[in-house]
């Protein structure tokens, strides 16, 4: 079984002691209970991954030294995930597994039809969001950490699918209306997708029709309805298969 994976901000090279503390070495040391002598993957979050072993142990810090020092390949092609805001008690779960499915980038979205309304609470809600990435990131020994972005309005989101369409990603917007099939998007030899999720309500006709003209392809990802904060996950399951990134 490979080595519990925690993340360091920067982590030394080979033969250098590292120190993990703070919320990382309290897991490490008090809830997982690792001792002197094991193994642990240390990572940046941003593609280093290091091999170590515990030299010593606190209540809530670890000294390890560092065996090996290397840096993963990124997938391709990189994902990022538009997330309507789901409801507050499946907000976190959405989160958890997009990231354990892959997601590169996450991208939190004020759908017209959202339940939930990050007004006034935009930063904590944003920050809770990263914390989620980062303990799904760390279950699933992932060496990078997805990128949560700031809370994006339909207008802000409009911009960002025109950009990432000038760059030549393929953007999905999952929608049960949709005139294709996710699985005949020309995913070929891109080397970015974009994937939006809308809200329990779906998304409305002025915000398909705005993602639309931005160049958004508007697509059936199955013969289901899928809740919200599933549907990213089985999108980046079928995504795997489809491309290299599996």
């Amino acid at each position: 079984m490979a080595a519990t994976v925690f993340y360091l901000d920067e982590v030394p090279e080979p033969g250098a002691t590292a120190v993990l503390d703070g919320p990382e070495g309290r897991h490490a040391a008090t809830v997982r209970r690792i001792r002197v002598g094991e193994p642990i993957t240390l990572s940046d979050g941003h593609g280093v991954l290091a091999d170590s072993e515990v030299v010593a142990a606190q209540k809530d810090r670890l000294e390890l030294k560092v065996l090996d020092r290397r840096v993963a390949a990124p997938a391709t092609p990189q994902v990022t995930v538009v997330q309507a805001l789901p409801k507050s008690d499946r907000s976190e779960l959405a989160i958890e597994l997009m990231t354990e499915a892959g997601a590169d980038a996450i991208v939190p979205w004020q759908a017209a039809r959202c339940v939930s309304n990050w007004e006034n609470k935009a930063h904590k809600a944003v920050e809770k969001w990263r914390t989620a990435a980062k303990q799904a990131a760390r279950q699933s020994r992932r060496a990078y950490i997805p990128d949560v972005a700031e809370l994006h309005s339909t207008r802000q989101l409009v911009e960002l699918v025109r950009s990432a369409v000038e760059r030549g990603a393929v953007v999905a917007a999952l929608h049960e209306s949709g005139a294709g099939r996710f699985t005949e998007l020309p995913f070929e030899g891109a080397a970015e997708v974009v994937l939006i999720v809308g809200p329990e309500g779906g998304l409305d006709d002025s915000e398909i029709a705005q993602l639309s003209e931005a160049g958004a392809r508007a697509v059936l990802l199955g013969p289901t309805v899928l809740r919200t904060s599933t549907a990213a996950a089985v999108a980046l399951g079928a995504l795997g298969a489809l491309t290299p990134r599996w």
